[in-house]
């Protein structure tokens, strides 16, 4: 995964890291980070988050602009407007690397956002209840700027089509951390009968929709038709959902992987799991649930449903002319897509 993330950002021309630089750079984040020191010795999750920014050895945080980017290059131009290819460098348009860094940013707010800690349940050892208050306080008023600098960027490119599109992915993306966190609070959450259409559906909210509509905003602002902007929707969908099935299935496919290794209930082998085995049953079997799923029809069901959105997010750049750019955008669908 860092090969193919490394030879991206070489296709592009610079590392994804700096995608949203701008912005972290300014005076009004810097105090932020000033402020958020203040929570050095506790467990609040926006230390974590903060931390990412700075360093993340998995290089999931930069992911999105990195595919806006690939994807606007291996598009290029289109042959209804060729006026404006001298605005573009290495193969991009301005507008377009503006939009890799609105996309960044969302998800910046969004992750900033996700740090917020329920105070009635935590623990002495997560830290003095005022710190954890005082970081809730700054994961709201963090994400909230981050948020409002990515609506000020995309205001600026004055392309109504792509703020309809970038604000209806902030939408869903509110709907599907919504559902998240409302069905985590429930004390039934752990038999709540969810199917594997279900599933797709609210991975597409939280973790899809943002990344499909802006690979197809990046088409728009190319000018290009809507045959291309479907491709390039289908290929952000279809990738960002095996990017999903792969981390899901992280914790039943490592080969070193030990009993307590965290998962979700809601991850796709364990809905999978749940729909094969049925539902009484799947109550029985909750302790040993994770034993259960890897010798289950639930993991290699999963890897099945990874494999084709994979395929169908390479389909969708069979109509994109062959260059680096396209190799790259196959390699990561290719990376996400392999399991020992």
């Amino acid at each position: 995964w860092s090969q193919v993330v490394s030879e991206a950002e070489r296709i592009v021309g610079y590392p994804a890291s700096f995608m949203s630089l701008r912005c972290l750079l300014s005076d009004e984040l810097s105090n932020i980070a000033l402020q958020v020191r203040k929570l050095v010795g506790t467990r609040h999750p926006l230390l974590d988050t903060a931390r990412g920014f700075v360093y993340d050895s998995r290089n999931n945080l930069q992911m999105r602009g990195l595919i806006v980017l690939l994807i606007s290059k291996a598009a290029g131009p289109s042959t209804a407007d060729l006026s404006f290819q001298h605005n573009m460098v290495s193969g991009i348009y301005s507008s377009q690397r503006s939009l890799a860094e609105i996309t960044e940013l969302i998800h910046t707010a969004f992750l900033v956002h996700r740090g917020i800690v329920n105070i009635g349940e935590l623990k002495s050892c997560d830290g003095p209840l005022k710190d954890m208050q005082f970081g809730n306080k700054m994961a709201v008023l963090s994400g909230d700027f981050l948020l409002a600098n990515a609506c000020t960027s995309l205001a600026q490119l004055q392309n109504t089509k792509v703020v309809e599109l970038i604000s209806s992915a902030i939408g869903d993306l509110v709907q599907g951390i919504y559902y998240e966190n409302s069905k985590s609070s429930e004390e039934n959450c752990l038999t709540d009968n969810i199917g594997i259409s279900t599933w797709k559906e609210q991975v597409f909210l939280s973790h899809s929709a943002l990344l499909a509509k802006s690979c197809q905003a990046a088409m728009e602002l190319a000018k290009h038709g809507a045959e291309i902007q479907d491709m390039a929707f289908q290929y952000g969908k279809h990738m960002s959902m095996s990017h999903k099935l792969h981390s899901d299935l992280q914790p039943f496919v490592k080969e070193s992987s030990g009993d307590t290794t965290a998962f979700s209930l809601n991850s796709a082998p364990a809905v999978l799991h749940q729909e094969f085995l049925g539902r009484e049953a799947w109550i029985k079997q909750i302790r040993e649930l994770q034993e259960a799923i890897k010798a289950g029809k639930g993991v290699t069901s999963a890897i099945d449903l990874c494999r084709s959105h994979g395929n169908r997010a390479l389909a969708a750049l069979e109509l994109f002319p062959a260059s680096e750019a396209r190799d790259a955008l196959a390699n990561i669908v290719y990376a996400v897509t392999r399991f020992p």
